[in-house]
């Protein structure tokens, strides 16, 4: 970004090092960004400083300079800028990620020794989100699984694996294919994964949908409809098949937990053990149980129960909290969601809770 001030400036900035900041008017929310990058992000606001940030976010405003070391795009920290987008760490052990109270801005303090101006509104903080680029892959579980739209049975040039800007050839099913599946119209495409069981349990909580990319209608012919495949997350097959395509915010607001949740870990998305951060993974709580899109629950395993000296009566550990996860998505009875910090590796099976403050 270009900052030009002249050399009087300068040295009221310098004298002003704790506490200076630049209020220009770019609005905070007229962010137009391609997202790259996986985390935790917050949107400065006007009135902000990394000192103010820090003891929100951190619990402690003497962490001012990590923050800033995390996000090299702040060349100064004492300049930071309505609109632009900074990264938030955890700290060491604990989730630092929190909502709390609006932040109470800093007023600026001019060269000559006067009080501090006190502001007349307080100002609510921008609630801080996660940003995940890769939101249109996240599947799901159902019951009943998704009717389909249609089904690829033919690629052209007869491809065994079908990429990005391949034409494919859909079979279309039922009545309302007929009127969805029309040139321009944008589509999922998805497999039906094999019926997951709740462990211990012999009732089928639903079908995982599988996401593997997405198609466009170019042309309907009376008995079938061609289309472009635009993108492709994994490799797509003939036989797999189409369901609306619904457009996602990769930018996920954080919300309050719910309390007293205690849950399940059911599987990884692609069914192998879960191995830690950025693993996509499907719980056994959903929408009927208050789970939102944007909340945070901790992944906690029991402990040992313990003998006293006499080796007669005993003693249970409580629960350690060993990771964490963001839900990105939910149905009635189960949700997806995304590890974003894990101190070991995670299997299926694994309990998750409301976490503890």
């Amino acid at each position: 970004m270009n900052r030009r001030i002249n050399s009087t400036a300068l040295i009221a900035v310098f004298l002003l090092l704790p506490l200076m900041y630049l209020t220009p008017s770019t609005a905070a929310d007229k962010i137009d960004v391609v997202e790259s990058e996986t985390g935790f992000y917050y949107t400065i606001q006007k009135g902000d400083t990394l000192w103010d940030l820090s003891r929100h976010f951190n619990d402690s405003p003497w962490l001012w300079p990590e923050l800033w070391e995390g996000n090299d795009q702040i060349t100064n920290p004492h300049w930071i800028f309505p609109g632009e987008r900074i990264r938030l760490y955890r700290k060491s052990g604990s989730q630092a990620i929190t909502q709390t109270e609006a932040i109470q801005p800093v007023a600026v303090i001019q060269p000559a020794p006067v009080a501090p101006v006190q502001p007349a509104e307080v100002k609510k903080a921008s609630t801080p989100f996660f940003v995940f680029p890769s939101i249109d892959r996240v599947g799901f579980i159902r019951k009943p699984p998704v009717a389909p739209l249609g089904t690829i049975f033919e690629v052209q040039g007869r491809k065994v694996l079908i990429s990005e800007g391949d034409m494919v050839y859909i079979r279309p099913e039922g009545d309302a294919a007929q009127t969805v599946l029309i040139p321009g119209s944008r589509h999922t495409v998805f497999r039906h994964m094999k019926p997951t069981d709740e462990r211990d349990s012999t009732e089928t909580i639903g079908t995982q949908h599988y996401l593997l990319g997405i198609v466009e209608v170019t042309k309907k012919e009376p008995d079938m409809v061609i289309a472009e495949v635009l993108k492709s997350f994994r490799p797509i097959r003939v036989d797999d098949m189409l369901m609306p395509y619904r457009q996602r915010s990769s930018n996920i607001e954080l919300k309050p937990s719910v309390p007293g949740i205690d849950g399940q870990i059911i599987i990884s998305e692609d069914h192998l053990d879960l191995t830690g951060d950025y693993t996509l993974a499907f719980i056994n709580k959903g929408s009927a149980d208050n789970i939102q899109v944007g909340q945070q629950y901790s992944i906690y395993s029991k402990q040992k129960t313990v003998l006293e000296k006499n080796e007669i009566s005993s003693k249970r550990l409580p629960p350690l909290d060993f990771g964490t996860f963001l839900v990105l998505h939910t149905e009635q009875t189960t949700s997806t969601v995304i590890i974003t910090n894990a101190a070991k590796v995670i299997f299926p099976g694994e309990r998750f809770r409301t976490p503890i403050n």
